[in-house]
């Protein structure tokens, strides 16, 4: 049985500090949605995603750019922001729109927990799309690994933490150490609990019934699956790059 006393699990953006991040690497989870737009736009050739925080921050940077080569992406609560080319819906990230794209991308939730990890050693982008491609580069390190799930405006939610307990399960075998941190054994338990059907446990969490009015109907099921894309989106350099290219 793998021992697990090197990994840990936050639960929302607010739930650590980025000095906390220092020494360790971090994989970055927003299941709904940022994580899967991400992934899927790498996996459809988008060049890099600039992740920011905020509105101004993506002018300031877009102001920078050749208008040919990025699109402006993201939402505030759900919603695609007024003048952005794309929301955050995995599916609006198809070949077509982002082959060879830079992508400036800002959303509630998500691109704010990458930014707040910029400490961290390594920073990765995770979700159930591309679970595989997550395990396999956690392989390789020595390091103490955080699992930071995004959460919603602070508050845990389901679909992060899944995934997180989805990554925790494959890692131990489905066979949970004793010795583990506390958010450890609560993301193993809830995917334990929930992980049989995950379309349906995601389909039922507070942040798909918030939601509902403002996605298309694809996007639960979509990020639902399970290692659709080897992709492996990684920071270099304040940019976020598909490491398996």
């Amino acid at each position: 049985m793998a021992s697990l006393d090197y990994l840990d699990v936050y639960f929302s953006v607010q739930s650590f500090n980025e000095e906390e991040l220092r020494g360790k690497s971090a994989v970055v989870i927003d299941v709904l949605r940022a994580s899967s737009s991400i992934v899927t736009a790498m996996s459809n050739g988008a060049r890099k995603v600039i992740p920011v925080e905020d509105m101004d921050a993506a002018v300031r940077i877009a102001r920078n750019m050749d208008p040919n080569d990025y699109l402006l992406c993201g939402e505030k609560n759900g919603s695609k922001i007024e003048g952005y080319h794309l929301g955050n819906s995995p599916l609006e990230y198809d070949a077509e729109t982002v082959a060879d794209k830079t992508l400036i991308l800002n959303t509630t939730n998500g691109t704010k927990a990458i930014k707040k990890a910029a400490l961290a050693n390594r920073i990765y982008v995770g979700c159930f799309l591309n679970q595989n491609s997550i395990l396999e580069a956690l392989k390789e390190h020595d390091d103490a690994i955080v699992l930071i799930c995004s959460g919603w405006q602070g508050r845990l939610s389901l679909e992060d933490t899944l995934f997180a307990g989805s990554l925790i399960s494959q890692m131990c075998g489905g066979k949970l150490p004793e010795n583990t941190k506390d958010g450890v054994k609560v993301a193993f338990g809830l995917y334990e609990k929930f992980g049989g059907n995950l379309e349906a446990a995601i389909g039922s969490s507070d942040h798909a019934k918030r939601l509902k009015e403002l996605v298309p109907d694809g996007d639960i099921p979509f990020a639902s699956q399970v290692d659709l894309f080897d992709v492996l989106p990684g920071m270099k350099d304040g940019i976020l790059i598909n490491l398996n290219g």
